[in-house]
């Protein structure tokens, strides 16, 4: 597909603007910043433009295109009415620096339904995206201990299983990591846990179900042993849309949780973005919270307290990204608290009756009941030579968003699957026998999916060139 640069016909955008009597707009401007020569941009008529982005758009993929089982990202979808509450007049055009009455109200109860919903005393709306919410939730670990006089205690633990966030998050607060190992289970192996809990232990961050999709069955033992050491545990609610409704993090003994409103609670997730993860605490962790934080008086009027003397200080300006929690806010209120303990059990559903189905051509590491995702691999494909990254390229044929893949590591070749509560049985069975072709394929005819995908506009696209060479802006060709 050629770029608008490419397609350029001088003259093609022939308008108009209507006549007036203002001066020119260069008479306002300093000479050296005008341009010496006017802008190369690209020539097209108006229906020409149009066609190129519609044509680009058919290229992309997205959730409303079909089934989008990207394992730990949650990549459900959103009901466009979440959208259009988002994009009222009322909502969408206040400015962010005077909050009016309604919107203050909606993040006050939104606040209020998250604490609710995890077992935390408070929460910030400020963060915005997992990995900051999870950098803000070890900020807070970090203030709250050098105020108890704990500098010492600089170590987090982390489980081999977790997602690559959790200890990027932990260093840049100011800590070091220390990984904790996987029993042949899949969960978190207590022997080593126990031995390398100590003095200088801030905390454990820990997702539940982790990202094998598997729940930590000894959670509260965990809980026990984090805290007899001294330290505070850390909730990643990436994987939360398998329990929201169902248990709570605050009731399994975490002291601070992020939650992913782009993952559990049907704001648009992938792309970059827009994304929001506010941050809940324990009543002894409110003071930390990052200022402005908002509450309902004890007159049931909205208070803004603006300097808190222990607060973490602002991680972001204004007060978050309003219009992702707004969507979540919509979400929650139209579907109400039945309605994600729905979701959350039909995730779980799904996820274990594709486990069943992938079982009889793919080797599940850990084939026992999970929550709402699951790892396969390609074991029984290896012998012919077929890797995962083929198995995934060859999806695309078939017009599926592949899998997560190679993750989690302490799975060789995995592939994590996660179809979430949107999916119908018959969307499932369709991707199930599509991967049952695949595996039929790599015993019968192996070369076919090396060389996948077929259909695609990039033959065999090269998964790391992207992004270590990337081009960024168009170098028009010499004449």
């Amino acid at each position: 597909m050629k770029l608008l640069f490419e397609k350029d016909v001088p003259g093609s955008n022939a308008f108009r603007f209507p006549m007036d009597d203002l001066p020119p707009a260069t008479e306002n401007i300093p000479h050296d910043q005008l341009r010496s020569a006017p802008v190369d941009l690209p020539e097209l008529s108006e229906v020409e433009a149009v066609r190129h982005f519609v044509e680009l758009s058919h290229r992309a993929f997205g959730v409303d295109d079909g089934t989008y089982a990207l394992g730990s990202c949650t990549m459900k979808y959103s009901p466009k009415v979440n959208q259009w509450a988002a994009q009222l007049p009322g909502f969408a055009d206040i400015h962010p620096n005077c909050v009016q009455p309604g919107a203050d109200h909606l993040m006050c109860e939104l606040q209020e339904m998250l604490a609710d919903l995890t077992g935390m005393d408070a929460f910030t709306l400020q963060p915005a995206a997992g990995a900051h919410g999870e950098l803000t939730g070890m900020m807070i670990i970090h203030a709250y201990l050098r105020d108890q006089g704990q500098n010492d205690r600089k170590v987090v633990l982390i489980p081999d299983s977790a997602h690559g966030t959790n200890p990027a998050s932990a260093v840049m607060a100011g800590f070091t990591v220390r990984v904790v190992k996987s029993g042949p289970d899949g969960l978190v192996d207590l022997d080593d846990l126990a031995a390398k809990c100590g003095p200088d232990v801030a905390g454990l961050m820990l997702t539940n179900p982790n990202t094998l999709g598997l729940f930590e069955k000894n959670i509260l033992e965990i809980s026990r042993l984090v805290h007899d050491c001294g330290g505070l545990l850390y909730y990643d609610g990436a994987n939360l849309n398998a329990i929201v409704g169902v248990a709570r993090p605050g009731d399994m003994g975490f002291d601070v949780v992020h939650v992913n409103l782009h993952k559990t609670f049907s704001t648009p997730h992938g792309g970059g973005g827009p994304g929001a993860g506010p941050v809940g605490v324990k009543q002894f962790l409110r003071p930390y919270l990052p200022y402005p934080t908002i509450r309902r008086g004890d007159d049931g009027q909205i208070v803004f307290d603006a300097d808190e003397e222990k607060s973490i200080g602002k991680v972001k300006s204004f007060f978050g990204n309003f219009g992702v929690c707004l969507k979540a806010y919509a979400y929650i209120k139209s579907v109400g608290y039945e309605g994600l303990k729905n979701a959350a059990q039909l995730a779980v559903l799904n996820a274990n009756y594709l486990r069943c189905r992938l079982s009889e051509y793919f080797d599940i590491p850990f084939n026992t009941l999970c929550k709402h995702e699951f790892v396969a691999s390609n074991l029984r494909q290896a012998p012919s030579g077929v890797r995962t990254l083929d198995i995934a390229k060859r999806l695309i044929d078939f017009k599926y968003h592949p899998p997560t893949i190679y993750f989690p590591m302490i799975v060789h070749e995995a592939m994590m699957f996660e179809p979430t509560e949107t999916e119908s049985k018959s969307r499932l069975d369709a991707l199930a026998e599509a991967m049952k072709q695949i595996a039929r394929e790599a015993e019968t005819t192996p070369e076919l999916v090396q060389g996948a995908p077929h259909n695609t506009v990039i033959g065999r696209p090269d998964e790391t060139k992207a992004a270590r060479n990337p081009v960024l802006s168009y170098k028009k060709p010499a004449q």
